[in-house]
């Protein structure tokens, strides 16, 4: 495999050229990533020479209609599925809350939902609040120790009744990678839909969803170096089925079905810049030709070796701390690059601390709450949460440790 040539990849984040941020190493990744070069690019264009109302038959029109589905026909093929099959909404939360709706139209009494303790707030709320609707809510329960789910407890919760599973494809505390693939599998053996957030792990590389199996698979650009839009996967047998969200005049089209509020069209527009610097780390990498998942795949796997490079040393350190409690997996094979450390401090003030060490991470819950408290972390002072992705490198890495060693 092609090692990751950092000076390529952060050359193409502007981020990395301000004055501003000279000297600041961003450890806040899981909050919201860099936003790449492209991008900006193509929202500049859109919002200068496209801000009009798109599919027109003037020319401004025109393109700005033919990039907003370009966006949608570029990381659709990516992402392995059909271009129909991707929306955009405002957020993933704001996604999440209307699916709910629509399955809360399409269940019937009686019918029960699974969801997990371990995963972010947004996709584990809107599914809960069905239990306010008649509908029962079952939890698949992490191990308090390790934060692990273990499928032979899904099996447990799992008959004729269940219609839905939502799980996480790794949290945004325990950053354990779950087996997406396995888990769709035994969801769907038992004749119920799988519901996958992958907020926390498409940061490190677009996932093949054709491939993974899953019925939903919802993630946020602003967190793949893209605008602040929801992207949403939703496979067509499924999307028809469920009741339009929409404009009754859209029900035909599946990628408006469940986008009752229009989303921004310059930030869709601009989100095919982030399918070109896919393309351009595949470019400068790797070369020929591809389907865009090969590539897609590729980049992936790129990402995924200089992520794990670097995040092995900081577990190691973080695990030889007895003042430290890592939260999930300790080997960087099996997690994603968001280290959750619960400290004998409070978090915030720990990464107060880090502040003026040149170390930009936060503290807290990350609305991550319910699998922090089964794993008995004290909530009145949080986590101290690290994340990083494929453009970090491996000074700011021995920098953030060396901060550590004089804050904690």
């Amino acid at each position: 495999m092609a090692k990751l040539d950092l000076d390529f990849v952060r050359a193409q984040f502007p981020a990395f050229e301000v004055p501003s941020l000279q000297g600041q190493a961003f450890f806040e990744n899981a909050g919201g990533s860099y936003t790449c070069r492209q991008v900006i690019d193509r929202l500049h264009r859109f919002y200068t020479e496209r801000k009009v109302q798109p599919y027109a038959p003037y020319e401004a029109s025109t393109l700005g209609g033919a990039e907003m589905d370009e966006a949608r026909a570029r990381l659709s093929a990516i992402l392995g599925v059909e271009g129909d099959e991707l929306s955009f909404g405002p957020s993933t939360t704001q996604n999440t809350y209307v699916l709910a709706q629509a399955f809360a139209q399409w269940m019937q009494p009686g019918d029960a939902i699974i969801v997990t303790n371990q995963d972010h707030e947004a996709n584990s709320g809107p599914w809960r609040r069905l239990a306010d609707r008649g509908f029962e809510v079952r939890e698949w329960k992490i191990n308090p120790e390790t934060g692990h789910l273990a499928p032979a407890d899904l099996a447990n919760l799992l008959d004729d009744k269940v219609r839905l599973v939502a799980f996480p494809h790794c949290s945004n505390v325990v950053g354990e990678i779950n087996d997406v693939a396995a888990i769709c599998a035994q969801v769907h053996q038992a004749g119920a839909v799988a519901c996958v957030d992958g907020v926390s792990y498409a940061p490190h590389g677009l996932p093949d969803v054709g491939k993974l199996g899953a019925d939903i698979y919802l993630f946020s650009a602003y967190k793949t170096y893209g605008p602040h839009q929801g992207i949403m996967v939703i496979r067509r047998d499924l999307g028809m089925q469920l009741p339009n969200q929409g404009h009754h005049f859209n029900g035909d089209s599946l990628f408006k079905r469940f986008t009752p509020a229009g989303p921004d069209h310059a930030q869709v527009a601009a989100s095919a810049g982030m399918a070109d610097y896919i393309d351009a780390l595949y470019d400068h990498h790797i070369g020929g030709d591809a389907a865009p998942a090969a590539k897609g795949a590729a980049v992936h796997d790129l990402m995924q070796a200089h992520e794990r490079e670097l995040l092995q040393p900081l577990l190691d350190y973080a695990s030889a701390k007895n003042s430290v409690r890592l939260i999930g997996p300790d080997k960087a094979a099996s997690r994603a690059p968001t280290v959750a450390l619960a400290l004998q401090a409070n978090a915030e003030e720990a990464a107060a601390q880090l502040a003026p060490h040149g170390i930009m991470a936060g503290g807290g819950d990350f609305y991550a709450g319910r699998a922090l408290e089964a794993m008995g972390v004290d909530m009145d002072r949080g986590v101290l949460r690290l994340s990083f992705v494929h453009y970090t490198s491996r000074a700011e890495v021995d920098r953030l440790i060396d901060a550590l060693d004089h804050v904690l």
